[in-house]
């Protein structure tokens, strides 16, 4: 007879974790399994005693797709997994903060997602990569991507076979915008005339909004504007941008109750404007942000728009050249959301400094959970942390945290 294993706990990939360690995908607590194990890994576990939080995946692509790591878990779980990693993230600092209910987005609401492309002797496939796999699987139901993403896949296709490699694969950065998708290839073949020619026809055919290739803009049939508050930005083609409405909505509401009557307000890694052009409606603004060409979009953005206060834009490498606690003396509120690594120098001076609110959101609960108990520790109170699932049926974490110091 085969062994027996009882799952304990997950791991940050979402697989379960028996005594050994021993890993096994798409299981959860309390679950009796069975299987060969192979490197510590039993790749194609066996439910013996299945968890009561077990539900049927509801997409048909699960079994192949690599792109969800949770699906097999009820949505009760999910959420209240996510809220304890950040809670033990925190835990293992010393912090122990209010937590509010996590907002989780809807089915379907992903505007933003990476997808690969290979040519194939049937057509192209068009998809994510299945777990631990170079195959590429069809996503033509996902429940996750926006509908209008979806329907994009056919031409998407069609793109891939005239300008993909034989053995190459394409990485297509597409997103949801005001007027049509904005679409950015890399790993594509070189551009030539003809194959330029091609692309610039094929923007109009599909209706793309705008179509990069391999870093350069092919073509722009209307410029893909973003809303970030009442200002219309047009970012950088590929650049950051939180993946669903819903989950950029909770992360503001959040930021903007932290910040609350704040009249000049820093905001560090700013992107394209996420929160310092909403917050320009009430108060002046500094946006500091790395890459010289968001800062010129958020600064458009704010230019066209009419009922703002005043914003300035930044260009700084905020890892290398951190502002200083003088440099953020003139401010009332910070707001930081740095890239999953964190912001372990800007976040020591921002300790330093007499910012009396920050509003610190994260991508990575453990960067987070370091930076945070920097703050602590310089005499700052964490009064609460509000999550955000807006990656739903996947491990990734999403935090906003409110720092107050008297």
């Amino acid at each position: 007879m085969s062994e027996t294993y009882v799952i304990e706990r997950l791991g940050h990939l979402g697989d379960g974790i028996a005594p050994g360690p021993i890993f096994a995908p798409r299981c959860l607590p309390g679950e009796e399994i069975t299987g060969e194990v192979v490197d510590g890994r039993i790749a194609a576990p066996r439910i013996l005693v299945p968890s009561p939080d077990r539900v049927k995946a509801l997409c048909a692509h699960y079994n192949a797709c690599g792109g969800c790591a949770l699906l097999h878990a009820s949505d009760g779980f999910v959420a209240d997994w996510k809220v304890e990693v950040v809670k033990t993230a925190l835990a293992a600092h010393g912090l122990s903060p209010e937590f509010r209910p996590i907002k989780t987005s809807p089915p379907r609401s992903r505007r933003r997602a990476v997808l690969s492309a290979k040519r194939g002797k049937r057509g192209a496939m068009v998809g994510f990569h299945g777990r631990k796999s170079d195959v590429i699987t069809g996503i033509a139901n996902c429940q996750l991507l926006h509908p209008d993403i979806l329907a994009a896949l056919p031409a998407l296709g069609e793109l891939t076979m005239f300008g993909a490699t034989r053995r190459g694969e394409l990485s297509i950065n597409v997103v949801q915008s005001t007027v049509g998708l904005d679409v950015s290839v890399t790993g594509g073949k070189p551009l030539d005339r003809g194959l330029e020619t091609e692309l610039a026809l094929a923007v109009h055919k599909f209706g793309f909004a705008r179509l990069a290739w391999n870093g350069e803009v092919i073509a722009t049939e209307t410029p893909p504007a973003q809303m970030f508050g009442t200002a219309p930005v047009v970012p950088p083609a590929g650049a950051f941008l939180q993946a669903t409405r819903e989950g950029e909505a909770a992360l503001l509401d959040a930021v903007r109750e932290i910040v609350g009557n704040a009249k000049s307000v820093v905001d560090l890694f700013a992107g394209c404007g996420t929160f310092a052009l909403p917050l320009a409606q009430s108060a002046n603004v500094l946006a500091v942000e790395g890459h010289a060409a968001m800062t010129d979009a958020l600064s458009l953005g704010w230019r066209r728009t009419h009922g703002l206060r005043h914003v300035t834009t930044e260009v700084r490498d905020l890892f290398r050249n951190p502002m200083m606690a003088d440099d953020l003396a003139a401010f009332d509120a910070a707001v930081i959301d740095p890239p999953r690594a964190g912001a372990e120098a800007q976040v020591e001076h921002l300790a330093a400094s007499d910012i009396k609110r920050i509003a610190m959101v994260s991508c990575n609960s453990v960067s987070f959970a370091r930076d945070a108990k920097t703050l602590v520790d310089a005499g700052y109170t964490l009064n609460w942390v509000q999550v955000v699932d807006q990656f739903r049926w996947s491990t990734h974490v999403e935090q906003v945290a409110s720092f107050t110091k008297s």
